[in-house]
């Protein structure tokens, strides 16, 4: 998890300075012809953020500007999670993608959650429903169901518990039982099952942008530079993180860069993972295959400036499917500290 504070930004001077500092760490990765037109947009969503006192939290694979830029708090889903439930904001803006600004709404009810764009979604989020979770249970009665956070608050409902790419072995392990539905990511489902002896009923779904990802594209990489590290995201295939040095999360491949400090790297996910820690840890090369994630790339900073001035979108959720979802969601941070089901 990482964390952007900042003073808070009430005057033009305060904005300025900020502005001034922004441009000194973003200038050399985004190119002038991209931040000139930056500095007045950053001017607007800090006068607003600071005006509405709303709360930005930001996925690691948002654009740098609103990364480093604006952001308040800034992590994988199960950072942003934790820092939902723990929020005392009265308004959040979460600038990530649909299923991501629920799971904030489950876990703070009484605020107010935007997101930027209605159409930042989730290929795995619609790989499911909860008519599919249902049809699961009956064949499978009984037998626990895991859902991956990268689902709608009404699949959520529909199963026992969630996790993330961060937690998944922990949390199907703790649940103690012999065989466990694991919904919907089938590639995160393989690598679950290949470290533990749990036994895993999968689901067919995959992240449309970790699927592009070949293990003859790994070695292309390795070849091109052979001095780096490769580090996979656990939805690429078996194939693919085979072929890799280090498999994590989002928040697991910020870890390794900042303990192991790596000269070079090549970075097996969404791409802006990747200009994002080149921000942070300027002694690494940075590598990637250039694949966008087409769903966060639609949370910009004009439509930032737009949420937070007219206060769009609001995400809202039916109250029985929340009761039921939230009740998946506290259970996944419940196993995450250690407990047992």
């Amino acid at each position: 998890m990482n964390t952007n504070p900042s003073l808070p930004l009430q005057t033009s001077v305060s904005r300025a300075s900020r502005i001034a500092e922004l441009e000194q760490r973003l200038l050399p990765l985004l190119g002038e012809q991209a931040w000139i037109p930056m500095r007045g947009l950053l001017d607007e969503v800090l006068r607003l953020k600071a005006e509405t006192g709303a709360l930005i939290l930001a996925h690691n694979y948002q654009r740098p500007e609103i990364f480093h830029g604006v952001a308040d708090l800034t992590g994988d889903s199960l950072a942003l999670a934790q820092l939902a439930a723990q929020s005392e904001s009265s308004l959040m803006i979460l600038c990530g993608v649909h299923f991501m600004a629920e799971t904030a709404k489950l876990l703070n009810p009484k605020a107010r959650v935007l997101i930027p764009d209605l159409q930042a979604g989730c290929s795995l989020a619609e790989s499911i429903t909860p008519e599919d979770v249902r049809a699961l249970r009956e064949q499978y009665p009984g037998v626990p169901v895991v859902t991956y956070v990268n689902t709608s608050a009404a699949v959520k409902a529909e199963c026992d518990c969630c996790c993330t790419s961060g937690n998944a072995v922990k949390i199907v392990e703790a649940l103690g039982a012999e065989r466990v539905l694991f919904l919907p990511d089938e590639y995160l489902g393989q690598y679950v099952a290949s470290q533990t002896g749990v036994e895993l009923i999968l689901w067919r779904g995959h992240c449309e942008v970790h699927e592009r990802f070949t293990a003859a594209k790994l070695v292309e990489q390795r070849e091109r530079y052979p001095h780096a590290q490769l580090l996979a995201h656990p939805e690429c295939s078996p194939e693919v993180l085979a072929a890799a040095d280090m498999v994590g999360s989002t928040a697991q491949m910020a870890d390794y860069v900042s303990v192991q400090r790596p000269a070079e790297v090549v970075m097996v996910t969404e791409q802006e993972m990747g200009r994002n820690l080149s921000v942070l840890h300027p002694q690494t090369q940075f590598h990637d295959l250039a694949y966008a994630c087409p769903h966060m790339q639609l949370i910009t900073l004009e439509k930032l400036l737009i949420s937070l001035r007219d206060g769009l979108y609001e995400v809202s959720i039916d109250e029985d499917i929340a009761s039921r979802a939230r009740r998946s969601v506290k259970r996944m941070l419940e196993l995450g500290r250690g407990g047992k089901a």
